[in-house]
């Protein structure tokens, strides 16, 4: 699910992502609203009302946009998918899932759009799910309500990923988790110097989700492995650098000048924008990222060499070897720090998922990622994820009590019960549509 997960100062140490609080939520444009569905040229979602010509006060459509959770604006030919939840770092509710798949779905449909872009409003793209509806509904002992948001979440990181027109992401703050699973799927995926990624869901005994074992395991050597086991962020810089994004793109010129919003305004106006249109006007603003000389991407060797061992215990066995033949580095010490704090049955249930993913499509990888997270929220094969959540996110004492404990209690079999489907009268199978016959865009 991808929650706005807490983790700490750059590269692992004690914080919280949540105090990364938006201030500011830019006005839209004046735009028709349908007032029952969110829908139509422009719309904007979610609200009970119809703007019509302005008639309301510009107090009363400021305060208007500001509930408004997801934001539809663009003209006719570029349509512009807005995460306006700031002071929740855009994470994602069911509400805002349902919306903007309508929506896509209409503009899939509509022959006069030709591009979808993707941002988010405030210091995030987007942090992850909304665990904290979900953890609540798991209190009260609906475990189907997670399955089925996590199915409705997935179905539209499913769409995405198959889209048949041109889509693009413009990241220009955090994306975890399910950020994670709306952006990685569009064709282009743009990021600046304050881009933020991470896929730390093992800290609160849940898995790096929503994809993560298809669009990670395709970066180079076990560059993905490194990701999802030790919880690591990247600065903007070496997000496009591993492949995660397709273009840098500076957030300024100056001071004085937004980059970022300068390509934003260029695409809207394209006269036909198609793959090489776009990206061909991308590249006039994409800049080479400029990658740290400390950064985890320069020491691939040693990630490859260590994190292609078959078990978590012997990743960290060989991590552990390193340092004490090479000497301690902070990468290293933050990842076996992260690991050996993280649900022990998480990250080997995401090392054999991403070991998977590596020969199957995004079907396949989704349809897994819904049936290990179903088992996640039922609880009958353990309750980590509850118990993670408890420590990381409501008592914040940091000191989960893991079952099993450690690495070598956690067998093989436990691990395979995840993989396998719910015997539940209540749990529902389903399958993504066949998409198979479209011209798919989106590019992993």
């Amino acid at each position: 699910m991808g929650d706005a997960l807490t983790r700490g100062d750059e590269r692992g140490g004690k914080g919280d992502l949540r105090l990364w609080l938006a201030a500011v939520v830019p006005v839209a444009p004046e735009v028709a609203v349908d007032a029952e569905t969110g829908r139509g040229d422009g719309a904007v979602a979610g609200s009970k009302k119809q703007w019509r010509g302005g008639r309301l006060g510009e107090g009363e459509r400021l305060r208007d946009i500001l509930q408004r959770k997801v934001l539809f604006t663009g003209n006719s030919c570029v349509k512009v998918v807005i995460l306006n939840r700031p002071n929740k770092l855009n994470s994602l509710n069911h509400e805002m899932i349902c919306q903007i798949s309508s929506n896509l779905e209409l503009y899939e449909n509509d022959p006069l759009v030709q591009l979808v872009i993707l941002k988010g409003n405030g210091k995030a793209f987007c942090a992850g799910g909304d665990v904290v509806s979900v953890i609540t509904s798991l209190v009260a002992g609906h475990w189907t309500y997670a399955s089925r948001y996590y199915r409705k979440q997935l179905t539209l990181d499913h769409l995405i990923a198959t889209y048949k027109k041109p889509t693009v992401s413009l990241i220009n703050g955090i994306v975890m988790g399910g950020g994670a699973g709306l952006s990685m799927p569009t064709r282009f995926r743009v990021v600046t110097e304050k881009a933020v990624f991470a896929m730390p869901e093992a800290s609160i005994g849940l898995f790096p989700d929503v994809g993560a074992n298809y669009f990670l395991s395709r970066l180079p050597g076990f560059f993905g492995e490194y990701l999802g086991l030790s919880g690591a962020r990247l600065d903007g810089a070496e997000i496009a650098a591993c492949g995660l994004a397709t273009h840098f793109v500076p957030s300024t010129y100056s001071y004085a000048q937004q980059k970022l919003t300068s390509l934003e305004n260029a695409l809207q106006v394209l006269n036909s924008p198609n793959v090489s249109t776009i990206s061909a006007l991308i590249e006039t603003f994409a800049e080479k990222p400029n990658v740290k000389e400390d950064s985890p991407f320069r020491r691939l060797e040693v990630i490859n060499k260590c994190f292609s061992k078959e078990t978590v215990e012997k990743i960290i066995e060989s991590l552990e070897e390193h340092e004490s033949e090479n000497g301690a580095e902070k990468w290293i010490t933050n990842a076996l720090s992260f690991m050996r704090s993280s649900c022990p049955t998480s990250l080997k249930i995401f090392l054999k998922s991403i070991k998977k993913g590596r020969v199957e499509n995004i079907d396949q990888c989704l349809y897994r990622d819904y049936i290990i997270a179903s088992h996640f929220s039922r609880g009958t094969l353990g309750n980590n994820f509850s118990e993670g959540t408890r420590a990381k996110l409501f008592d914040k004492d940091n000191k989960p009590k893991w079952e099993p404990s450690k690495l070598e209690l956690v067998d093989e079999e436990t691990v395979n019960e995840y993989f396998r489907s719910i015997n539940d009268k209540e749990w529902e199978y389903f399958r993504f549509p066949d998409r198979s016959n479209l011209e798919i865009m989106s590019k992993l």
